[in-house]
């Protein structure tokens, strides 16, 4: 009975969270808010996709190459009579599973790398930390391409190189965190009880260096999605026929650009729109789990703002 009852308060506890978490984000980020729901039509339209789409990704219309704009097509078609409309709706696909499956594999990648060395310390921090900085200092477009090249163009390729690369250099920001956290008076008393390493990791430093790892998580989407764009354009991503955003602006379509913009016009759109909310929507996840971030004097100023007022109004009152 007891614990049905802790259950269900602490499943109110999480209701309440998530509701004030969407009541500041409308209230005081309006940008985050536009880029919250462009990135929740984003995740929509890579789930359905198959029902929203209104014809397949790769059926042509051979009578219809280059169509313009129309009832029929409303994006048009490509050099091949394949409708664009359906090629980018497939292509937010292919945004949504890159995106996410590697910022997921960066974040955890990062988090282990970071935890460990962070709080481990000494001999294997140096080592760990010099070997991330060999990684940080070299091109990074260049080391992409040759990682490519050796694992081969594909979806799950593109994922893995991604996120080995992502959580190698974002592991400095996990283990920056850990090592504050790790001098706090309650992790010396675990230690001092003979709490087990991976305990102390799981259970007392972990969960507070959760805001940095979503952080991160929030930040990296957006930067993925444009890096596999970048790659697929320059041949080295997502191979065709599939269709990828950044593949959809290079090859043929730099050929027919001039009199058939709208092959490079709505891929273009669709990764700058859904890249520019998602960092909209990452900065205002950013903002409201770290106060020190918000910006200005944040909701402290508001409070000295109205007493500021509040003040003036009495000795206005007064003055009288």
């Amino acid at each position: 009975m007891a614990d049905s009852s802790s259950g269900r308060v602490a499943d109110r506890k999480r209701h309440s969270r998530l509701v004030g978490f969407l009541i500041r984000l409308v209230r005081e980020k309006p940008l985050g808010t536009v880029g919250g729901v462009i990135t929740l039509l984003l995740l929509l339209t890579g789930i359905f996709a198959d029902f929203l789409a209104p014809y397949g990704m790769n059926q042509i219309h051979g009578a219809d190459t280059l169509a313009a704009p129309s009832a029929r097509f409303w994006l048009g078609t490509d050099f091949l009579g394949r409708d664009m409309l359906s090629r980018v709706i497939f292509g937010a696909r292919v945004s949504v599973i890159v995106g996410l499956a590697a910022s997921a594999l960066a974040t955890l990648l990062a988090t282990v790398i970071g935890m460990l060395s962070g709080y481990i310390g000494g001999k294997i921090d140096l080592t760990v930390q010099r070997f991330v900085d060999g990684v940080m200092c070299l091109p990074g477009l260049v080391l992409l391409i040759v990682m490519m090249t050796l694992l081969g163009p594909g979806i799950w390729s593109v994922t893995l190189v991604l996120g080995i690369l992502w959580g190698i250099s974002g592991s400095r920001v996990i283990r920056s965190a850990t090592i504050g956290i790790k001098e706090n008076v309650y992790v010396e008393a675990a230690r001092a009880i003979g709490c087990p390493i991976t305990r102390i990791l799981t259970r007392h430093i972990l969960p507070n260096i959760m805001a940095p790892i979503i952080i991160q998580f929030s930040v990296w989407v957006p930067a993925i999605i444009l890096t596999e764009a970048s790659l697929s354009f320059l041949g080295f991503g997502i191979p065709p026929p599939t269709p990828s955003w950044g593949g959809m602006l290079s090859g043929r379509a730099r050929e027919h650009m001039f009199h058939a913009p709208w092959m490079v016009i709505w891929p273009g759109l669709a990764l700058s729109i859904v890249v520019y909310g998602v960092n909209m929507f990452g900065d205002a996840v950013r903002d409201i789990l770290d106060p020190r971030l918000r910006g200005g004097a944040g909701r402290y100023g508001a409070r000295v703002k109205k007493d500021k007022k509040g003040g003036d109004a009495n000795q206005s009152s007064t003055t009288e």
